[in-house]
C-alpha cells in the first residue's frame, strides 16, 4: 500500500498535541503539517513491514507445521473417540 503520493488529496485534521511541544518544534521547521507528515509516513511504513514480517513468521512456521504433519501424521491419529 502506497502511503505517500505526490497527488495525494489533503485535508484539515484536528490533531490535539502538547502545546510546549509544538512551540519547539516550530523553531526547527516552518512547515509543521510537511514534518507531520512525514514522521507519519514514516510511521506508518514501519508497521506496515512490521505486519509483513510477523505475517511471513507465521507463515513459515504453518508451513513447517505442515510438512512435519505431511511426513509424521498427527498424534491424534492413533487415538480415536470411536
Amino acid at each position: 500500500m502506497e502511503t505517500r503520493t505526490a497527488s495525494a488529496r489533503k485535508r484539515p485534521v484536528n490533531l490535539t498535541m502538547n502545546e510546549a511541544l509544538v512551540a519547539q518544534a516550530k523553531t526547527y521547521t516552518n512547515n509543521l503539517s510537511a514534518t507531520m507528515e512525514s514522521l507519519l509516513t514514516e510511521f506508518v511504513a514501519k508497521q506496515q513491514s512490521a505486519r509483513r514480517q510477523r505475517q511471513q513468521v507465521a507463515d513459515a512456521c504453518a508451513a513447517d507445521w505442515n510438512a512435519v504433519h505431511a511426513a509424521v501424521g498427527s498424534f491424534a491419529d492413533e487415538h480415536s473417540t470411536l
